[in-house]
């Protein structure tokens, strides 16, 4: 090992780096902690047992076995922690890899999907053209999972891009709610939208806004209740507005709700409430863990309040501009 190598190890910050983790959870940091610890520990040992014991080999006696159990202790509990964080960062590595590696075969089965659709390698027949519906809902599903499993990767890896953009909300959110137009009519859901016709203008990530609402109306509509459930419609309400220097955004619904046991993992990756689960709803459960992630980016807070059977409302607020 040269110079370089030693002194790379020594860096703990460049560790920390490496294994895409905050300082304060860094094994190196924690080791150095312990170290700091350790030498406190000898130093207020030795002071007590020069003062409170006579022979002086006991107290050094008492010193070095205190040190070695407290190094050793140390040594195991940050191997460990660099353990857990190595394997961490392999998996998000091999996440990033698979993620990247599927879109290349998925853009080519979707780009032939549509070819063989067009008819123009042939007549497609009603019974083909049904199969061919099917590939391709599943392709698209696939997409979307392998371009959340990306995001996810990139938000764990610290990678996400975050530029800005100055842009106006409420053409952004039109384009949304135009693009679920037919989403909204298949599944029979009354939408209302509240909010000043002025053209708020916001200097964020234009993208990560998107996805963000993108997913929160998912949601709302995925988890709506069904036709004559309940004897309710399904409803979905979205209100926006400026408060000072923040932009404050709520959708409502009247879906199935979150149980009350399962409401504080909502953010988690990959979790669903057990009535999603019940009711067979699709999704991979990362759309949430994206948006409060991407909100959190942005420099804003995202909540929710929610009663089950009875519908859930999400919020989030952002600064109109970010620093």
């Amino acid at each position: 090992m040269d110079w370089r190598a030693i002194l790379s190890e020594l860096n703990i910050l460049n560790r920390c780096r490496d294994y895409g983790i905050p300082l304060w959870q860094c094994p190196n940091f924690l080791f150095l902690v312990m170290g700091g610890i350790i030498i406190l520990s000898t130093l207020l040992s030795y002071a007590l047992g020069k003062r409170y014991v006579d022979e002086p080999e006991v107290v050094v006696l008492i010193v070095l076995v205190l040190t070695v159990v407290l190094l050793a202790i140390s040594f195991i509990i940050t191997r460990s922690f660099e353990r857990l964080a190595q394997a961490s960062r392999l998996k998000s590595e091999f996440v990033s890899i698979v993620s990247h590696q599927l879109r290349a075969p998925l853009s080519n089965m979707k780009w032939a999907l549509d070819f063989l659709m067009s008819g123009r390698s042939g007549k497609v027949e009603d019974a083909q053209a049904g199969y061919f519906q099917i590939l391709k809902q599943n392709s698209a599903r696939m997409e979307e999972l392998v371009s959340d499993l990306l995001v996810v990767s990139r938000i764990d890896q610290g990678t996400l891009p975050a530029e800005k953009t100055r842009f106006s909300f409420k053409e952004l959110l039109d384009g949304i709610l135009f693009e679920f137009d037919a989403y909204l009519k298949a599944s029979n859901v009354q939408l209302k939208v509240e909010g000043p016709n002025t053209l708020l203008k916001l200097q964020q990530n234009e993208s990560h806004i998107r996805d963000v609402i993108q997913n929160l109306l998912d949601n709302a509509i995925r988890y709506s209740s069904s036709a004559g459930e309940g004897g309710r419609r399904s409803k979905i309400q979205i209100r926006y507005s400026r408060k000072g220097k923040q932009l404050f955004f709520e959708i409502e619904d009247n879906g199935v709700g979150i149980p009350k046991e399962d409401q504080k993992h909502i953010f988690e990756k990959f979790f669903r409430s057990r009535n999603a689960l019940k009711r067979e709803t699709q999704g991979s459960g990362l759309g949430l863990y994206i948006a409060k992630s991407l909100i959190k980016l942005a420099g804003g807070e995202i909540r929710f309040k929610s009663q089950q059977d009875k519908g859930s409302t999400f919020s989030f607020k952002i600064p109109m501009s970010l620093k």
